[in-house]
C-alpha cells in the first residue's frame, strides 16, 4: 500500500517574518497519521523551517540541487550533500519552471537526480506538458520522454527511492486544473511505463499530481487509483488550506 504524500512547494516566496508565521500555522495543524507531509521552502529559509518545525512530523525538502553531489567550486549552487547535512530529506528535480524558464534539459536533470540519491536524498522528479503540447495530443509522448530519460540513464531501479510528480504546465498557477480523469490517465501511463521495466517498482512508486490543487478539489483528485497525493504550490502558503489538502489525502 502506497502511503500518500502531500508536499508544499513554496517556490520563491517568503521572508523571515512570513516564514515564521507559516511555521506557526503548520505547527498548529492536526495532520492525518496515514499521510506523509513535506514542505519545500526557498533555500535561504531551510534552516529556519527545520528548526521551527522540530518535533512536527513534516519532512523538509529543497527546491533544487547542484549536479555535483559534493562540495566544490560551483559558485551559487548548493550540493545535495549540503542539503542532507542541513537536514533535508527530499529535493525537487525538473520542476517545469526550471525546465522552461531556466532551460534545464533531461540530461542535466538526470545528473541532479543521481547526485541527490547518492547523498541519501529522495528526488521528486517533476514531469508535465505545456498547453500547446496537450492541444497537439502529445501529452503522453512528452511525459514519457521526460520519465524515460531518467530510466535510460539510471535504470528503473532508481525509482524505488524516488517520487514522480505530474504537473501539467498549463495548470500551474493558472487556476486551471486537470480533471481527475485527465490526471489519472497520465498517472496510469507513468506507472505503466515503469511497469514495462519492473512491475514491483511501478507498484511502489508514489506519483503526485500538481497544478492548482486546492482543498476544494483535492479529495476528488486523490481519489483516483494512481494519484498518491499532491505537489502543492500557492495553496501551501496558507497553513489552513494546506492542512485541509493533507486531510483530503488521508480520507
Amino acid at each position: 500500500m502506497r502511503r500518500p504524500l502531500v508536499a508544499g512547494n513554496w517556490k520563491m516566496h517568503g521572508t523571515r517574518t512570513s516564514v515564521a508565521e507559516l511555521i506557526t500555522g503548520l505547527r498548529h495543524l492536526a495532520l492525518p497519521g496515514g499521510v506523509e507531509v513535506a514542505v519545500f521552502p526557498p533555500c535561504l529559509y531551510i534552516n529556519q523551517v527545520i528548526t521551527g518545525l522540530e518535533g512536527k512530523p513534516i519532512a523538509i525538502g529543497a527546491q533544487n540541487c547542484a549536479v555535483e553531489p559534493m562540495q566544490g567550486a560551483l559558485t551559487g549552487e548548493v550540493a545535495p550533500s549540503q542539503l542532507a547535512d542541513a537536514g533535508c530529506t527530499l529535493v525537487l528535480v525538473g520542476h517545469s519552471e526550471r525546465r522552461l524558464i531556466l532551460g534545464e534539459r533531461d540530461e542535466l536533470l538526470g545528473r541532479k537526480f543521481a547526485a541527490a540519491q547518492s547523498c541519501g536524498l529522495i528526488p521528486v522528479l517533476c514531469v508535465g506538458e505545456t498547453l500547446e503540447q496537450r492541444q497537439a495530443g502529445r501529452t503522453l509522448e512528452v511525459v514519457g520522454r521526460q520519465l524515460g530519460s531518467v530510466i535510460e540513464g539510471l535504470g528503473v531501479g532508481a525509482f524505488a527511492r524516488a517520487v514522480v510528480a505530474y504537473e501539467p504546465v498549463w495548470a500551474i498557477g493558472t487556476g486551471l486544473t486537470a480533471s481527475p480523469q485527465q490526471a489519472q490517465e497520465v498517472h496510469a501511463a507513468i506507472r505503466a511505463q515503469l511497469a514495462t521495466e519492473n512491475s514491483e517498482v511501478a507498484r511502489g512508486v508514489r506519483i503526485l499530481y500538481g497544478g492548482s490543487v486546492k482543498a476544494a478539489n483535492a479529495a476528488e483528485l486523490f481519489g483516483m487509483p494512481d494519484i498518491d497525493g499532491g505537489l502543492i504550490g500557492g495553496a501551501s502558503l496558507n497553513a489552513d488550506e494546506f492542512g485541509a489538502i493533507c486531510r483530503a489525502a488521508g480520507s
